[in-house]
């Protein structure tokens, strides 16, 4: 199986949150895990808000950013598709990051046709756009 991690969903293998042991356990039986180019920054940028919120200390964030930077090495990072992240925003009122994963996603299953691909989550939104679009969305 292919797995393909949104962010919100790659967060929750850094920071113990509900349903971070199942992405985890998803994570270890999947034979690749992919996510989109973005992904990098959006953790990034994720992480440092949550540093100017005071919900995460510094050293935890050192850690975390650590540990993130050598495991993204282990990512099968893709890319997407502008014109289709564009009309995906129109189609069902994605943000511009949702819209760019399910893109993302949408090009993995399109080029490994014969391989089951799963999508991962937490953006209601993104979820039920992913399923629309015919990509096996998991459940938690």
């Amino acid at each position: 199986m292919i797995l393909y991690l949104g962010t919100s969903s790659i967060a929750k293998l850094y920071a113990e949150e509900k349903y971070s042991d199942i992405i985890k356990n998803w994570v270890e039986n999947a034979e690749i895990v992919v996510t989109c180019r973005v992904a990098y920054t959006e953790m990034i940028s994720a992480l440092e808000l949550r540093v100017k919120q005071n919900d995460l200390s510094k050293s935890d964030y050192e850690h975390i950013m650590r540990r993130f930077s050598l495991d993204w090495l282990n990512f099968a990072v893709v890319d997407f598709d502008e014109r289709e992240a564009g009309d995906l925003v129109k189609k069902h009122g994605l943000t511009r990051f949702a819209a760019i994963h399910l893109s993302a996603a949408k090009l993995i299953k399109k080029k490994c046709h014969d391989i089951s691909v799963s999508f991962s989550s937490f953006d209601e939104n993104l979820r039920k756009a992913a399923l629309t679009e015919g990509l096996k969305v998991l459940n938690y």
